[in-house]
């Protein structure tokens, strides 16, 4: 058999990071998985499925091998207002605008995925923390986005750079809105390496 992989399967530098941080060895395999979804659904279960499809694309792929998959979504919600990332700065202004002064919830979906041989086990987890957003000034959001920071991130920001004077507290795993909730997979990390 070959030897045991854990695979990260995405392609962002804050997951890298938090793994990294974390002692975990691992290789980074970006899937092409289909993120289309045409019906309305929970934050928590949009969440959910999108880090399945991406799990499943990547096992996929790796057929016949002895690895251990790690996929994620992470999403911004605001009650079953769905925040992902912005498509320009008109988008991340609008965000940010809407979070400002409010409470939100960040949201994030891990499917872990162990393939040994063709036999392919999935586990799922969600993972909710709250966010609490000082009232922000027009001209604040707009230096904020002149940064260039809100880009690429579900919700029109990231909670450990720039974006961080604007939070107020939050309840719930810190790691989980910069985008892994590494403490909750961690045991399961510990539990594939192990056996």
């Amino acid at each position: 058999m070959k030897p045991f992989e854990i695979i990260l399967a995405s392609q962002s530098p804050r997951r890298k990071e938090l793994l990294q941080k974390n002692g975990v060895d691992f290789r980074v395999f970006v899937t092409d998985a289909d993120e289309t979804v045409t019906e309305p659904m929970l934050p928590d279960k949009l969440v959910e499925e999108l880090s399945y499809r991406k799990a499943k694309s990547c096992a996929e792929q790796f057929l016949d091998d002895n690895v251990f998959i790690i996929a994620a979504d992470t999403v911004v919600a605001l009650g079953t207002e769905i925040f992902g990332k912005p498509k320009d700065e008109e988008d991340a202004h609008f965000m940010l605008s809407k979070l400002s002064g409010n409470p939100h919830s960040v949201f994030t979906g891990v499917t872990l995925a162990r393939v040994c041989g063709n036999a392919v086990n999935y586990r799922k987890i969600v993972c909710e923390t709250k966010v609490y957003f000082k009232p922000l000034t027009d001209a604040e959001i707009l230096e904020y986005i002149a940064t260039k920071e809100p880009f690429d991130k579900a919700g029109s920001y990231a909670i450990q750079g720039i974006a961080s004077k604007f939070v107020e507290k939050i309840e719930g795993d810190f790691d989980n809105v910069v985008g892994l909730p590494v403490k909750a997979i961690l045991p399961m990390i510990k539990e594939e390496t192990t056996l």
